[in-house]
């Protein structure tokens, strides 16, 4: 019996049969495999009852049953299994003592040879043994379960399951898996084998790269049941009615229709224009000062990514209106930019058409020229490594402190009773300030991260030192921050009144079950009892309203997060927005969306053996062979044929695990001394590398040294990650 077999429950037909039992419910009667009234499909399968045989079985237990074999017809016996074969199997059955439980009943067996070990199918689930719903549908126990094999693990961090986004050891387990087809991508298996179920055979697939022949192959050997049956969401009836739908609706921010925004009469200055770009945003023709329809027009998002594509300088042909009734800020699209001076619409038009080339500039480029702004007088900062955050709110709140001097690192610990400093990397400081102002209280998220709301962070102003510390660290040649969410970056630049919050966005798990329980709510009933039990807060916040229809869930569950998203946080938004200004960091960004985007919003790319080959010059004189025992040698850590990983060896050198978007100054470089151990200066970026007789020994020896200098550094400075 194959994978095909192994869904057809689904699409079984129920017939009307009488009730035997009377006033006796299925539900409570016991499988007669496992002895359990449990009603749960997802663990045991779905339970099914013949009346007329008095017997009740899980569909699980049924189907990993060692003695039994399906010789019916679907509709034949249950799922196909014939009465008198299931009798057989209880018997036989009945024989045999769980080796977990001690009962008997024990149906399954492990298929490893000369392994006796039996057990019911709870048990077994409970035992973390291994069911295989394909092929033979075989069974294995705890002890000759199949398991992953990773050759080389590189993580030492939690990382998130790619399903709930719940931080795990990525270790893999009975209940870890990992994805066969991307190394990055792991999952709890009971996320897994619920997503399988509701995607079934057609749409189960890796969530990182979408295949499904290799990951469903693995994940079948791991023992996750894949039904053969159409995704849950391609059975709900009407599930895609809203896309046969146009939009209709004036999205401009000061619709002139009294009527108002959803008001559509065809061939007047009424009729709705949508973008014809995405299709999804609309305008009336007057509010956006069109003269017909077939005039183009595009949403404010559209736009903007026309002005940063390569043939934006070609579409001279659509031209802003020019008229005395309606200005160019009265509509949300011809909103002038918060970094222009206040222009005639013709006369932003030009210079809009001018800049094209400005929107499409490196973000290198853009940061050196930030850069300009500091001055050689240089300011220093006394940091205690092991508190690094409140150091630097001191020396950044200090009176006499300028972000545009140049800042000068020095390392002090409080236990010295003899006062000494050490010099410091700037770069590594501003490094290790990024790293903690990402899990600061004044974000939440676990990946993408918005503002959150702490009451603590606003009175001590933590939001506008957070904005600040950010400005200086990316002038000053710090490194990407990486995690904001797309909504709190389109809050900066084209602000919160401009911007659509997704359900990604919310970290509450409340509020957003909330949110999800009105959005699927099947009819006006279902959806006025989620406002009567969420009555209260809905109030608190201003989301309370009549239901009046069922189309009225999708603008209650838009309220909901509007407010939760933006809304709630407005006073931190506006601290942190203030804070963003310092050294003008504010204003190129809101200039440059496109170029910020790619260093607020997404982590820098994996280092490579040619990225860092490039990134260290030689210094002269230096010795030939040590220079091939390093080439040698970025390429095995490369191959994960090293204990360390590019990162490791970056941050040994330089402070940081990834490369700034302004680069190192100075420039990182290589030199060979004579020596057994390599060294790390990360105050001049300069690594010197051991001279050995062999590559074997250089290995070796850069292993030993990196590695135990990042796991000191790390202990000593583990409790300010505490702070």
């Amino acid at each position: 019996m194959g994978l095909l077999a192994v869904g057809f429950a689904a699409r079984r037909k129920e017939g009307k049969v009488t009730r035997p039992f009377g006033n006796l419910r299925p539900a409570l009667l016991a499988c007669v495999f496992c002895r359990k009234n449990d009603d749960c499909p997802n663990k045991y399968g779905e339970k099914k009852t013949n009346e007329k045989w008095n017997i009740t079985v899980h569909y699980y237990c049924l189907l990993m049953s060692s003695g039994i074999w399906q010789r019916g017809k679907e509709e034949e016996g249950v799922y196909g299994f014939l009465i008198e074969d299931i009798r057989k199997e209880v018997n036989r059955a009945s024989k045999l003592k769980c080796s977990i439980c001690k009962k008997t009943g024990a149906s399954i067996g492990c298929v490893a040879p000369r392994c006796k070990r039996s057990y019911h199918f709870p048990c077994g689930l409970q035992r973390e043994c291994i069911f295989q719903f394909t092929g033979n549908f075989a069974s294995f126990c705890w002890k000759h379960r199949p398991v992953q094999i990773i050759t080389s693990n590189n993580y030492r961090d939690s990382m998130p399951c790619t399903i709930c986004l719940e931080f795990i050891e990525p270790i893999p387990s009975y209940s870890i898996l990992r994805s066969p087809c991307c190394k990055n991508a792991w999952f709890h298996r009971d996320c897994l084998q619920v997503q399988a179920i509701n995607a079934g055979v057609f749409f189960f697939r890796c969530t990182i790269c979408n295949n499904s022949d290799i990951f469903q192959k693995e994940m079948l050997r791991m023992g996750i049941h894949i039904p053969e049956k159409d995704a849950s969401w391609e059975l709900e009836e009407n599930a895609y009615q809203e896309l046969l739908q146009h939009y209709e609706h004036c999205d401009v921010r000061r619709c002139r229709c009294k009527e108002g925004r959803d008001y559509n009469e065809p061939d007047s200055k009424w009729e709705i224009k949508r973008c014809q770009c995405c299709g999804s945003s609309g305008t009336h023709l007057a509010c956006s000062s069109l003269r017909s329809w077939e005039q183009n027009w595009e949403c404010l998002e559209c736009r903007g990514i026309l002005y940063n594509s390569e043939d934006f300088q070609k579409a001279k042909k659509h031209s802003l209106p020019n008229t005395n009734n309606v200005g160019i800020t009265d509509c949300l699209l011809e909103e002038s930019s918060p970094k222009l001076p206040r222009q005639s619409p013709g006369a932003q038009h030009k210079d809009l058409l001018r800049q094209g080339s400005k929107y499409r500039r490196d973000i290198s480029t853009i940061i050196m020229e930030l850069g300009f702004q500091i001055k050689k007088k240089t300011k220093r900062l006394w940091i205690n490594k092991a508190n690094i955050w409140n150091s630097a709110l001191d020396g950044f709140r200090n009176q006499n402190f300028n972000p545009s001097h140049t800042i000068e690192v020095a390392y002090v610990n409080e236990n010295d009773n003899f006062g000494r400093e050490h010099p410091g990397s700037k770069q590594e400081f501003l490094c290790l300030l990024m790293q903690h102002l990402e899990n600061s209280p004044v974000f939440e998220g676990s990946l993408s991260k918005n503002l959150s709301l702490n009451s603590r962070a606003l009175e001590e102003n933590l939001y506008y030192e957070a904005g600040k510390i950010l400005a200086i660290s990316l002038v000053h040649g710090g490194p990407s921050p990486g995690f904001f969410s797309k909504t709190l970056f389109n809050c900066l630049v084209y602000g919160p009144e401009n911007t659509q919050p997704i359900l990604d966005d919310v970290s509450d798990f409340d509020v957003a079950q909330m949110i999800i329980r009105v959005n699927t709510a099947t009819n006006v009933a279902d959806l006025n009892s989620v406002v009567n039990e969420c009555y209260n807060y809905l109030e608190l916040i201003g989301c309370l309203r009549i239901i009046t229809s069922l189309s009225d869930k999708y603008r209650l569950a838009e309220d909901i997060l509007v407010y939760h998203v933006i809304k709630r946080v407005q006073a931190p938004f506006e601290s942190f927005k203030q804070g963003l200004k310092t050294l003008g960091v504010l204003e190129k960004i809101q200039t440059y969306p496109e170029a910020f985007y790619s260093i607020f919003c997404h982590k820098p790319e994996n280092l490579s053996a040619k990225v860092l080959s490039d990134l260290f010059t030689v210094c002269t004189l230096s010795d030939v062979q040590a220079l091939g025992f390093w080439n040698n040698y970025l390429q095995a850590v490369e191959d994960g044929k090293s204990a360390i990983t590019m990162e490791d060896l970056l941050i040994f050198a330089t402070g940081c695990n990834s490369i700034p978007p302004a680069g190192f100054k100075p420039t990182p470089s290589i030199e060979c001394l004579h020596m057994d151990f390599p060294i790390g200066n990360k105050c001049n970026n300069c690594l010197a590398l051991p001279i050995t007789n062999t590559y074997q020994e250089f290995q070796e020896n850069m292993d030993f040294a990196i590695r135990n200098t990042l796991r000191l550094e790390k202990e000593e400075s583990s409790h300010y990650f505490g702070h």
